[in-house]
This record gives C-alpha cells, sequence and structure tokens, in this order.
C-alpha cells in the first residue's frame, strides 16, 4: 500500500515537473522571426514609435502588466509577457525610449549613450536568439573588425598599447603572442572564461527555483560539487589574477572591461564572462543603437500593448493587503493612476524601493534588507564630440580604446575616487574611447560627411552633488566650466591617439552623473545602476536579489537582476518575465536554438550535396 502510495507520489512529482518545465505554450517560436523589412530611416515615423506621448486615451484598456521604465531589461520583459499573451504598457520618463540604448541628434551628430557594442550575437547564439524573438526578426548586427578593442597603459615614451581580437581560437592566440612569457596564465584565464560562459546559468537557476531551495544547495555544500561556479563568483579578481602572474599590464588586460569597481573589489567570474563575450566577435545594431527600442515596442505594440514616454512614474500604488495594482503617472500639475496587477520595475532597486513605494512601505524591514544588499554605484561622464570629415579623412576607426595611465589599476582607481572635487579633472586615470559612426554602416546614409566620438570615465557624484537641484541646460557658468575641465582632458588625451581630430572639432557636449539622472532615470548618475561589487555576487547574495520583491505583485527587472550591460540587462528581463509567468523562458529559446541548429545543419548537408552533384 505505502509502495503504492510513494510510486503515484513519484508519477504525480515528475508529471507536475514535466508540465512546469514544458507543459505551458511557449511565449517564443520560429514562426514569429521574419525577414527584416526595409530600415525606417524618416525620423518622424521613427518618433512615433520612440516617443511616443503619454495621455490617459493611450493606455490600453484591460492591461495585464505595467512596466515602469524602457530601457533594454523593461522592454524585454514587456515584449516577452506580450508575446506570451498579457496586454503591457511600458512608462518611460525621458522624451524617448530605450534607456541606454536610445541615441541623441544634435546639430547633424547621433551619439550612441550606452550601447557600444555587443557580443554573442552570432548565429544562433542564444542572445542572437532573444533578440530575434523579441524584435520578430527586424533587428540586424554589423559585425566590427576582429581587431575590436586596444588597451593602452601608460603615456608619452612610455605608452604600451596591446590589441585584442575576436575569434574562438584567434583570441587567445593573438593574447600570446603579445605575452609570450605568459603561456600558462593565459591558459588559466581562458579555462575560467570558458567554465564562466558555460555554467554561469546555474547561478541564474538559483533565482528561479525556490529560494529556501537555493539556499539549501549552497549551505549544504551540494552546489560546490555540482560546479565551481558558485565560488568563481564571489572570488576576487585582484587576488585570482596576482595568482596567474605578477606582469602588471596583463593583470590590466584581464580586468580591462571596468565598469565602476576596481578588480580588488570585483568579481572574477564578472571579468572573465565580459572577455568570453567578444569570444565570438563584436557587433553594432545596423541603424544605430535606437533600433532596439525600435523595434521591440513594435512587438509589444502588435500584441496590443504601447510604450508612451514623457510619462514619470511618481508612485507605485499598494492596497491595504501589501499588493501592488498600478502606478502614479505625474502629468503636469496633476496625477494620473493607471492600474493593473502587475507591475514590473525597471528603474532600479533603489529608485525604486526609495522613491517609488508609498513611505509605510519604504521601512519595513525586508524593503531594508534587500536594499542593504546593494550600493550606489559609480557616476558616469560621458564627452560627445561631433566632427566635420569621413571617418578616413580623420583616421577613425571602429576599434574601441581603453586608456590606463597606470597598470595599477587598485591604486590608480582607488587614489583616483579619494581625490577632491578641484583635483579630480586633472588627474583621470583612465577612460574608454568609441566611434559609433565607424560601426554603423548606415551612419553614412543618415549623417553623410560627419563622425562623432564618444568619450566615457568614472566619476564620483559627489562632485556634482551641489548643482544637485539645478535644472538641466540651466546649471550656471561654474558648472559648465567645471565639467568642461573633465571634457578638455579626456579630448586632449583622445587627440595623442587621433591627432587630425582636434582641428575639425564642431560640437561638443558633455553629461555628467547629474544629466544621466536626468535622461536616463539613474540613481546618483550611475549608468550600471548598482555597484557591480564583490559581495553583491556571493552565491547567497545572488540567491536572495531576485525578480520577487516583499510587495506581492511587484517585480524587478534589468541591471541590478544579475549584471550590468546591454546582455547583462536583456537577461535581467527574460528572468523576470520568467518569473512573473511562473515559467523558465530559457527553456522555450534553448529549444528554439536546437531546432536552429538541426535547420542549419540540414542546409549545409544540402549544400555540400548540390556540390557534389
Amino acid at each position: 500500500m505505502w509502495l503504492l502510495i510513494a510510486v503515484l507520489g513519484l508519477i504525480v512529482w515528475a508529471g507536475g515537473t514535466y508540465w512546469y518545465l514544458f507543459g505551458k505554450p511557449s511565449a517564443f517560436s520560429l514562426e514569429s522571426v521574419r525577414p527584416p523589412g526595409p530600415r525606417e530611416f524618416d525620423q518622424k515615423n521613427r518618433d512615433k514609435i520612440i516617443k511616443q506621448g503619454f495621455s490617459a486615451s493611450k493606455v490600453p484598456k484591460n492591461l495585464d502588466v505595467i512596466v515602469i521604465g524602457s530601457g533594454i531589461g523593461g522592454l524585454t520583459a514587456a515584449a516577452t509577457l506580450a508575446k506570451a499573451g498579457k496586454k503591457v504598457l511600458v512608462l518611460e520618463q525621458h522624451d524617448q525610449a530605450g534607456g541606454c540604448c536610445h541615441t541623441y541628434i544634435e546639430k547633424g551628430f547621433e551619439f550612441d549613450v550606452g550601447l557600444h557594442y555587443i557580443g554573442q550575437v552570432h548565429e544562433n547564439s542564444l542572445l542572437r536568439i532573444a533578440f530575434d524573438q523579441i524584435t520578430e526578426g527586424q533587428l540586424e548586427f554589423q559585425e566590427l573588425n576582429p581587431h575590436f578593442d586596444t588597451v593602452v597603459i601608460g603615456q608619452g615614451k612610455d605608452k604600451r598599447e596591446y590589441t585584442i581580437v575576436s575569434g574562438k581560437t584567434e583570441m587567445k592566440t593573438h593574447l600570446m603572442k603579445q605575452f609570450p612569457d605568459e603561456t600558462e596564465a593565459i591558459e588559466t584565464f581562458f579555462k575560467i572564461m570558458k567554465l564562466s560562459a558555460k555554467k554561469t546559468h546555474y547561478l541564474a537557476t538559483l533565482k528561479l527555483i525556490p529560494q529556501w531551495l537555493s539556499l539549501f544547495l549552497l549551505k549544504s555544500g551540494i552546489a560546490n560539487l555540482v560546479s565551481p561556479v558558485f565560488r568563481l563568483s564571489g572570488t576576487c579578481a585582484t587576488d585570482f589574477v596576482n595568482n596567474l602572474t605578477t606582469n602588471k599590464d596583463l593583470q590590466v588586460i584581464f580586468s580591462y572591461f571596468f565598469y565602476g569597481v576596481p578588480p580588488s573589489d570585483s568579481s572574477i567570474l564578472i571579468n572573465a564572462l565580459l572577455f568570453h563575450h567578444y569570444k565570438r566577435g563584436a557587433y553594432y545594431p545596423k541603424g544605430g543603437a535606437s533600433e532596439i527600442a525600435f523595434h521591440i515596442i513594435r512587438t509589444i505594440q502588435k500584441h496590443g500593448g504601447n510604450c508612451l514616454v514623457r510619462a514619470p512614474v511618481s508612485q507605485i500604488l499598494v492596497d491595504d493587503k501589501g499588493a501592488a495594482y498600478g502606478v502614479k503617472v505625474r502629468r503636469g500639475l496633476e496625477e494620473v493612476e493607471v492600474h493593473a496587477p502587475v507591475v514590473v520595475s525597471n528603474c532600479g532597486i533603489f529608485s525604486t524601493f526609495e522613491k517609488l513605494l508609498p513611505p509605510e512601505i519604504q521601512v519595513k524591514q525586508e524593503i531594508q534588507d534587500r536594499l542593504n544588499m546593494m550600493k550606489h554605484g559609480r557616476g558616469s561622464l560621458l564627452v560627445f564630440s561631433g566632427f566635420d570629415g569621413t571617418e578616413e579623412e580623420l583616421g577613425l576607426v571602429s576599434t574601441n580604446f581603453w586608456l590606463y595611465k597606470d597598470n595599477d589599476m587598485d591604486k590608480s582607481m582607488d587614489e583616483f575616487f579619494a581625490l577632491s572635487k578641484e583635483e579630480a579633472p586633472d588627474n583621470i586615470p583612465m577612460m574608454f574611447i568609441t566611434v559609433p559612426s565607424a560601426k554603423d554602416p548606415e551612419a553614412k546614409i543618415r549623417h553623410p560627411g560627419k563622425s562623432c566620438m564618444t568619450i566615457l570615465t568614472m566619476v564620483k557624484y559627489e562632485w556634482f552633488e551641489e548643482w544637485k537641484d539645478t535644472t538641466v541646460r540651466k546649471r550656471g557658468d561654474e558648472y559648465n566650466n567645471y565639467k568642461m575641465r573633465f571634457a578638455k582632458n579626456l579630448f586632449d588625451w583622445a587627440c595623442t591617439l587621433f591627432p587630425q581630430i582636434k582641428d575639425k572639432l564642431v560640437f561638443q557636449d558633455v553629461a555628467t552623473p547629474l544629466t544621466n539622472m536626468h535622461y536616463l532615470g539613474s540613481q546618483r548618475g550611475a549608468m550600471y545602476s548598482a555597484e557591480h561589487n564583490l559581495e553583491r555576487f556571493y552565491a547567497e547574495a545572488v540567491v536572495k536579489n531576485r525578480c520577487n520583491t516583499p510587495v506581492k505583485n511587484l517585480y524587478i527587472s534589468g541591471q541590478d537582476v544579475f549584471s550590468c550591460g546591454i546582455a547583462g540587462a536583456l537577461h535581467g528581463g527574460l528572468l523576470c518575465a520568467s518569473t512573473v509567468l511562473d515559467q523558465i523562458v530559457y527553456i522555450d529559446l534553448l529549444l528554439l536554438k536546437k531546432k536552429l541548429k538541426r535547420r542549419k545543419a540540414r542546409e549545409l548537408a544540402h549544400l555540400a550535396k548540390k556540390k557534389l552533384q
């Protein structure tokens, strides 16, 4: 009798598990992907999609989900939920959708603000399949030159340049040629890269299974028996690379993708993932970064939803049972309530919990516990420069440049962030240079005879805090003079690499943390949202930092869910959609990947057969 009950219980459990994993209708399908249509160059037609202003009449009836923020994490969650049959409204406080994926045009120059290049979008990769699903095949990528990055260490006669190239075998081989005495260190680092890329989904899985089970697997040691990735995520990058090599330049190479924290406070897993991200090539969206939002929003609209801008959310509505049921949107001096049974916030954990929740909810211990898991990220400063002349005339290239004055990243970053406000502009230790006009082949069509460059560095919010209560573009001469001190030093440094640009500069604009707060809604101007410090990536912290929140029906999406960057935020959106739907959408993507691989194999076999004939 007991044996029969046990067998029946096992059958029910197995059947329930199978149904949970594979029995629900998929949001994704091969049939929804169609060949890319003609590019839309008419800015007025584009603005109808990405700049549609908020009004109560444009809010779809009977909403299922409201998404706050139109960054890639919010749009991914919205499109996935829309394709799963939900009616979704995305609300954006800026006058253009896209978050860090938007571009802005000024005096004939078009600048990307957050997407500078992306990897892992080669044919039939998981990320490419995800992009194809949420844009229904309309987003195209341009593969960049295999030499996608140059790392410059030192200045003047002490300057050393190292080139980073893509390729499954070429990336490692090329690095070994530049560091012939460090083959063992490079081999070990690339093994860690491979392990990180193949096993990071284990960490993501911890966010999707019940929290008690995840914590049990970690605390019992079972997780560590399954994979070393759980220990690796909490391993300090500086400690790890110091054990690999004493070559300080190579140590910089292993951590050169700087995202706001020095190697001494970053995870070797994240650093290895960023390096691996471009192993199969670096890419740029054809038509510019704004193509991403343009096509995802059309997918949302196709399924009955919408994306409205100039729609600043002032509060998340919470009922007396502690459940979210909508938002208030500020409309001039009035506030408009919009209701839905599910609210997704893509505007960062600090903005969500400290600004948008009612005061009586903010002070609850479970909310404070979640906030205490995170720290505010570093602010960003960007210099947008426009030139008269083509890339050929100016010697500009699609390759990005990472410049470091010193090969001790920990020391130089710590010293820089310890400087006073007055000292900081004249002692910038690093910067990143990208030339969007050289990456997008269609830039020549949209803006002929013009080139543009974006320079980025990390700064402290406190250096700009005294102007936080002033109005954008009306902050006064003192503020403008201060930010231009940063801009001049960064631009002069860039001119040492590209001397032709100095006399061709016709436009320059500077975005500080305050600018990022105004246009991107980022707390303290942090483009990477909450700080990506080592403590955040301890396995137990990863488990607890999930899409669910202590407020019923309120979910978090984007960079704060897992990691930074376009790919990290997109995965944050997929994790969020999985949580809302109670369905692991990654399984659907993996099944599509298998189908696409089989299709590709059949095509290759057919071509081979034709050649033989």
